[in-house]
């Protein structure tokens, strides 16, 4: 298992972004939020992170378009969208390195963490 990794995570929703906290921070992950794909640019840019997480359906920059600026800046950035939409990850206008669907549990999350960042 994964554990004590900076992740930068995006989301819209107040509730969902407290209950993914609690299950990252339960992994001693060091967790800073951001409410949409403007502030967290903001926040990519000033920091460093390990993962970003970011939501797909979000008002005003959905989760994919986060995806390809950060990509611009930084290629190897692991990625993982967390939706309840189906997209696939890694082409042109959905660049992230993997998706974890809507309704998941904790193993899923693990698990998906734990590809992305064991490479």
């Amino acid at each position: 298992m994964i554990r004590g990794k900076r992740i930068l995570l995006v989301d819209d929703e107040p509730s969902i972004r407290a209950a993914l906290r609690m299950l990252l921070e339960f992994n001693d992950h060091t967790v800073t939020e951001a409410n949409d794909g403007t502030e967290a640019l903001d926040l990519f840019t000033k920091g460093q992170f390990d993962l970003v997480t970011t939501d797909f359906q979000m008002p005003g920059m959905k989760g994919n378009e986060v995806a390809v600026r950060i990509k611009k800046v930084a290629p190897k950035q692991p990625i993982l969208m967390i939706s309840a939409y189906e997209k696939r990850p890694g082409d042109a206008d959905n660049p992230v390195d993997g998706i974890l669907n809507k309704p998941f549990t904790l193993e899923n999350l693990r698990g998906a963490i734990a590809k992305l960042l064991s490479n």
